[in-house]
């Protein structure tokens, strides 16, 4: 039951969900209160009734003697008839000495469930002949015993039908209960439109955003929106921020990477176009190298912007990972295009094993731009290392070269997309740093480019915390 009561809540709307925990709630209070009504009613009613039963005690045992040896009664009948009529039911009563000896009225009228003390009236419910009856009963000592009896003491009970306790409760209780709904019909309308009024702002804020363009990313007014609704708004505020970012950064990226390659492509045409005209073999020979110089040229741009838009819509998957053993195997895959141009390549880790977190295919994909861009700019017969750091605050991949380096502005300036330095080889498109850069950040890190300690060239890291359970 309380499954399904929970699977329907989370299927229902904000009016079914006030509806199914407000309702029942309302309902139970509104049963306490009734029978907390009828409870009080009945205790009113008692009270009401046993004043009579009681004055009709004290009114007998004022008339009860032992003057003249025996024991005598004289009933005020009238206050009998006034009690008939209010009890809506037949009065009784017994007068009775201690050793039952002596006794009047009825004598099988039940008994009180305990023992009486003297002087002390008492109140008690019974049945008499199959009718539900309210009894008083009274215990006090007598001036003398009567003749032919023992008992100094005289037991005096009066007895009246609770048929017009229980209608006068009944009424009551009706009288409660027609008020009682028509107070929780108010509550449930006055609710009904103090919510519709509270949610009014909700249901023009999704009149607002239903009637927005695709492209319409601006921010949602806060400023008549309850307060309960603001975070969620500024929440949603900042994912459309964060999209938008991405948008104007997608945008940006295929403007630039239709440039790029739509200039390989006008090349392309220009070096065939060339190449049908020329009829001179060694220049179709040339026309067919240039040609062949320029397609690995777009293939290495499109390769680059591949992993440009890979690095920042893929995934980030952070996982433990031997640092040293990623040095050791970048190394060895571009150990020959070093050796092409008689460039030492080398590694260094702090221990033969160092390990790290941060999403390892990435991560090798930012280094071997680094490093390729290292070989590019590197004169020959330089050196390039690599090496790995770490610290409580998070690790650091670097490589380190010894070529022309860059200026303090150019630094600054660099990793932005098709942004190259001045010193830049023919045939690199800017997209290298551009790719660590955007892979760093995606660590919550970052790209630096410094000047080396000792002499000429370029200090590149990539630097990213730890995680915070770590």
């Amino acid at each position: 039951m309380a499954l399904n009561i929970a699977a329907r809540l989370r299927r229902a709307s904000l009016w079914q969900r006030l509806a199914l925990l407000l309702f029942p709630a309302l309902l139970a209070v509104t049963g306490i209160e009734l029978w907390m009504t009828r409870h009080d009613a009945l205790a009113a009613a008692n009270a009401a009734y046993d004043r009579s039963l009681l004055g009709a005690l004290k009114s007998i045992d004022a008339n009860i003697s032992t003057a003249s040896g025996g024991l005598s009664v004289e009933l005020p009948y009238s206050m009998f008839e006034f009690f008939e009529l209010t009890a809506s039911g037949q009065v009784f009563f017994r007068v009775a000495t201690s050793d039952g000896l002596v006794e009047l009225g009825s004598a099988d009228l039940p008994a009180p469930p305990a023992e009486l003390a003297m002087g002390v009236p008492s109140f008690y419910d019974a049945t008499y002949f199959g009718e539900a009856v309210r009894l008083a009963a009274y215990r006090r000592d007598l001036d003398r015993a009567p003749a032919g009896s023992t008992g100094r003491s005289v037991l005096i009970q009066v007895g009246e039908s609770t048929r017009s306790r229980q209608e006068f409760t009944a009424r009551f209780v009706r009288s409660a209960a027609l008020r009682d709904g028509l107070v929780l019909a108010m509550l449930l309308c006055g609710t009904a439109l103090a919510l519709a009024a509270a949610l009014r702002p909700l249901s023009r804020l999704a009149r607002e955003v239903q009637a927005r363009t695709p492209d319409d990313l601006t921010r949602i007014a806060e400023a008549d929106l309850p307060a309960e609704v603001r975070p969620l708004v500024a929440a949603v505020n900042q994912q459309m921020s964060r999209t938008q970012d991405l948008v104007v950064q997608q945008r940006q990226f295929l403007d630039d990477a239709s440039h790029q390659l739509r200039t390989h492509l006008t090349t392309l045409q220009m070096q065939a176009d060339y190449a049908r005209r020329e009829q001179d073999p060694v220049q179709v020979q040339a026309a067919l190298d240039a040609l062949a110089t320029e397609i690995g040229r777009a293939t290495r741009s499109a390769q680059q912007l591949l992993a440009l838009g890979r690095s920042d819509t893929v995934a980030v998957e952070p996982a433990e990972f031997d640092l040293a053993a990623l040095l050791r195997e970048l190394a060895v895959d571009l150990l020959p295009l070093a050796r092409a141009k008689r460039i030492d390549l080398g590694i260094h880790a702090p221990t033969l094993e160092f390990f790290a977190v941060a999403d390892r295919g990435l991560l090798r994909e930012a280094l071997g731009n680094l490093v390729t861009n290292a070989i590019a700019y590197t004169p020959t017969e330089g050196t390039i290392t690599l090496f790995a750091a770490g610290d409580a605050a998070g690790w650091s991949l670097n490589v380190e070269d010894d070529g022309p380096g860059l200026g303090e502005e150019e630094r600054a300036a660099l990793g932005q997309r098709f942004r190259r330095g001045a010193r830049a080889a023919k045939g690199g498109f800017g997209l290298g740093l551009a790719i660590a850069r955007s892979i760093a950040q995606r660590h919550r890190g970052e790209l630096r480019l410094e000047s080396r300690e000792a002499g000429t060239g370029l200090h590149a890291i990539i630097w990213w915390p730890r995680p915070a359970a770590s």
